[in-house]
């Protein structure tokens, strides 16, 4: 098997584990934030209000993310927006009161239990303007220029190849779309025995490139006009806690100064970018 499909199957695997458990967190092992009062906190510390927390069916806020993109979206009626990695639907469901009655949202994840959870998320909450699909980031089910605007929340640092996840966004955007991201990335290189870790890749960081990096390969795939709104440093804790993490640690014995200068080249960053309104 290739890596990069043995990636995948780890990363399914770990995210049909939270869909089954409902334990919020950064890695599917185990739940490193224990409580739905825990992913409520988390969910407050990177941008979400107590009203968008109170508004969602219970159990679509899987404490995943790493930033609020629905927020940063400037969405507006009728818009379709589409949601990659889309988890319990939580981002959906908030886009699917901006958009209203006459807009859409579609939320894309490549687990069969998260889509299934969601699905049964937006029956709770009498979505009729949601729907939830099946597949990859790199290979969207969904038609060229179908959305308004895109958003995606702490997903695509799993994904292996980002040059393609970036070039599907770019096609199924309309022209003079609009993207919005929240995600983790690095300002240096992590060590060898946490980047080269399979297993470590579902968790918190393993999958995210350097900053620099991920910009220009949003910009590679056509988007113009990409900049970072805002960017805020990595909680340690969520690293610590996260069991595959914590299992390296342990077993390779790596002191705490160590942990904390890899928490710090780790930082979560929003981003937005358009496609140009020329573009087919």
């Amino acid at each position: 098997m290739r890596k990069e499909e043995e990636i995948k199957k780890v990363v399914r695997e770990g995210y049909a584990k939270i869909a089954k458990q409902d334990s919020p967190c950064c890695t599917p092992v185990s739940s490193c934030c224990g409580s739905t009062d825990l992913a409520q906190d988390i969910s407050k510390q990177i941008g979400y209000t107590d009203e968008e927390l109170g508004v969602v069916p219970e159990g679509a806020n899987l404490g995943l993310g790493c930033g609020n993109p629905v927020a940063l979206a400037s969405l507006r009626e009728d818009e379709t927006v589409l949601d990659l990695g889309s988890g319990g639907g939580f981002d959906c469901f908030l886009a699917a009161d901006r958009v209203g009655k006459k807009g859409r949202v579609i939320g894309v994840d490549m687990t069969p239990e998260m889509i299934e959870k969601a699905r049964g998320n937006a029956k709770k909450g009498n979505y009729g303007n949601v729907e939830f699909r099946l597949g990859e980031i790199e290979n969207l089910p969904v038609a060229d220029n179908a959305a308004d605007v895109l958003i995606s929340n702490c997903v695509i640092n799993l994904v292996p190849d980002k040059r393609r996840a970036f070039k599907e966004a770019f096609r199924v955007l309309k022209p003079g779309g609009r993207l919005m991201i929240s995600d983790i990335v690095l300002l240096k290189e992590l060590p060898a025995f946490i980047k080269n870790s399979i297993e470590a890749y579902i968790g918190c960081i393993s999958g995210a490139i350097m900053r620099d990096e991920y910009i220009s390969t949003i910009e590679a795939a056509g988007f113009h006009e990409v900049s970072i709104i805002d960017e805020t440093p990595f909680p340690i804790d969520c690293m610590t806690n996260d069991p595959t993490v914590k299992a390296l640690i342990e077993t390779l014995n790596i002191p705490p100064q160590k942990v904390e200068e890899v928490a710090s080249s780790v930082i979560s960053i929003k981003v937005d970018g358009v496609k140009p309104k020329e573009a087919t």
